[in-house]
């Protein structure tokens, strides 16, 4: 399976078209951005580990009766997967308070929530992601029904009820990550995107220390050894 045309260039992954009209490549990058592209850097070997990391997480959600994208990983940098409408709501999941719910709520930081929080962003960088409510996803079409948003909301439950313990056996509490879903061609609502360092917060459980994408954000360096220590966990090193 060969990549063709490209389709679309993220901040984290650039997508192609291949020869089957039903299946796509994402090339996962090395660039780093934060602060809606404010802060921007590149870490040579970043996109192969979270392209690692999405796969054995991909295939342990899928062993669980979650439906994805995936289908396989072709090479370090390069996954195959399902083309997909990706629905353009980022759907934030949190265990322990940190980021932006401190910031805004004044929730102390460390503080583990009395219930796991969904909460959904608008994917619009023009705009900022900024917070959705149903009614308001509703009114901008970015799904048909009541009931998709119901189903987005059980999906990213079921999936924080998989990671959560999976990587508490790893010693790594899931603090809180980010999903994204989309149609596959039959209409049905799947997991897409990616799940990595980049978009999940790992806080190693006995020491504390961040094993994610804020060692970028807050300058704490030492970023590409924190992810390969969430990888070498996941595959048991």
């Amino acid at each position: 399976m060969e990549k063709r045309e490209l389709l679309y260039e993220g901040k984290a992954k650039k997508l192609f078209t291949t020869d089957d009209k039903d299946l796509v490549i994402s090339e996962f990058k090395d660039d780093l951005t934060a602060f809606n592209g404010l802060k921007k850097s590149s870490e040579t070997g970043k996109g192969a580990l979270n392209n690692k990391i999405s796969t054995e997480l991909f295939k342990l959600l899928e062993a669980n009766g979650i439906q994805t994208h995936f289908v396989k990983m072709l090479d370090d940098n390069h996954m195959l997967h399902k083309k997909v409408d990706v629905i353009l709501i980022e759907v934030i999941v949190r265990n322990i308070a940190t980021g932006s719910l401190s910031k805004n709520l004044g929730i102390e930081d460390g503080k583990v929530l009395p219930f796991t929080l969904v909460e959904f962003d608008y994917k619009n960088d023009a705009l900022g992601d900024p917070k959705l409510n149903d009614q308001h996803a509703l009114i901008l079409g970015l799904v048909e029904f009541q009931d998709e948003l119901d189903k987005i909301r059980r999906m990213a439950r079921q999936i924080n009820d998989i990671l959560r313990p999976y990587f508490a056996d790893k010693g790594l509490n899931l603090v809180d990550f980010k999903l994204e879903f989309g149609k596959d061609s039959s209409g049905n609502i799947i997991l897409v995107d990616e799940i990595s360092p980049d978009n999940c917060r790992f806080w190693d459980a006995k020491t504390g220390e961040k094993m994610d994408k804020d060692r970028f954000r807050q300058g704490l360096g030492g970023l590409k050894v924190a992810y390969e220590e969430v990888l070498n966990r996941i595959l048991g090193k």
